[in-house]
């Protein structure tokens, strides 16, 4: 019988070799695309329509960025940190002619959970060594879902590298790219930035708060009631009461006014009866730790509200009065203006 014939590897053809024509092509079409790229960037600027780089993908949060990168704090001495409560209901101005020897800066940052705030404050103090107090103005809202939440907001260097190394940041439009949420920001940035947007307004006061500078309502309270809360969400407090203490600072708490109509559902009162004790069970460890409970201090009206959880403006100034009393009541320049908790 004759040998069956072997099989052998049958070897690939050879590639053509790559024109000189089409790799040209190519690196001019991507040239020409980055350049249509910046472009844009470049009109969007030109016409105030240019949102910051977007380390979260969340526009308040990067023009916040883009605030503290542009007015840097000459060595605060008080952080106060939060969501959007935090940022929108501290006036700075209130608390200095109080308490003229504070410097306060506002790190808060809109729809953030706990343990974002947390992370915030973090960001902060590792690149701010004269904060001796953080000040955290917080509602039951912000402690339902640090579990579901990715902790880090943004990334930490480069976040860092572009507040206060003031690096370029063209680079980061690139790395941040996202077609759909650049074209959504930017048709928007305009009226946030000038207040005509007066739902979520993007205007800084100096200290880096938001002004609700409003005499209108939401037309609902916009905020149900907290289901439950996350455990994770005051671990995270803790966490960082610990840091605090370590540190030789201290952790101021507070909560936020709330909507009387909120409060009306039967099961507000004993969410905020849980929610307080479990924020005061996390800062147990810290005797330098305080807490305030500015809901039940009652020192605004219904009609200072916004929605369920927001105040007006006009209104944060009685608040962070309050606020002055309760937390530096015993400082030895203190003035007492007005009604305290």
């Amino acid at each position: 019988m004759a040998e069956a014939p072997k099989r052998g590897k049958t070897e690939a053809p050879p590639l053509p070799p790559v024109r000189p024509l089409y790799l040209a092509t190519l690196l001019g079409s991507a040239a020409a695309a980055l350049a249509l790229f910046y472009a844009t960037l470049g009109v969007l600027g030109a016409t105030g329509n240019l949102p910051p780089p977007a380390f979260s993908n969340s526009l308040c949060v990067d023009e916040k960025l883009a605030f503290h990168r542009n007015n840097a704090a000459e060595q605060p001495d008080l952080l106060v940190i939060g969501s959007s409560v935090a940022w929108r209901h501290f006036d700075g101005a209130q608390l200095v002619q109080d308490v003229p020897q504070v410097k306060p800066l506002n790190g808060a940052f809109c729809g953030l959970a706990a343990n974002q705030s947390v992370y915030a404050a973090n960001w902060f103090l590792d690149r701010t060594p004269s904060i001796r107090d953080v000040m955290m103005i917080t509602s039951p809202q912000d402690f339902e879902n640090c579990t579901t939440n990715r902790t880090a907001i943004f990334d930490h260097k480069d976040a860092t590298d572009y507040v206060s190394a003031k690096a370029s940041p063209w680079a980061y439009y690139m790395r941040y790219f996202d077609p759909f949420s650049l074209a959504r920001n930017a048709s928007s940035i305009a009226a946030q930035r000038s207040g005509a947007d007066f739902v979520d307004p993007l205007v800084f006061d100096r200290y880096g708060s938001g002004p609700l500078d409003t005499s209108r309502n939401r037309e609902t309270l916009l905020y149900g009631m907290v289901k439950s809360l996350d455990q994770e969400c005051f671990d995270a407090v803790q966490a960082l009461a610990h840091r605090l203490r370590a540190e030789g600072r201290r952790l101021l708490v507070a909560t936020t006014p709330l909507h009387p109509d909120w409060k009306a559902d039967d099961a507000a009162a004993p969410l905020l009866a849980e929610f307080n004790s479990r924020i005061r069970a996390a800062l147990a460890e810290d005797p330098a730790a305080r807490f305030w409970d500015g809901d039940a201090a009652q020192v605004v009206e219904s009609g200072a509200f916004f929605d369920a959880i927001h105040l007006r403006w006009s209104a944060a100034a009685t608040y962070t009065q309050a606020l002055g009393t309760a937390f530096y009541s015993d400082h030895p320049t203190k003035q007492l203006h007005a009604a305290g908790p």
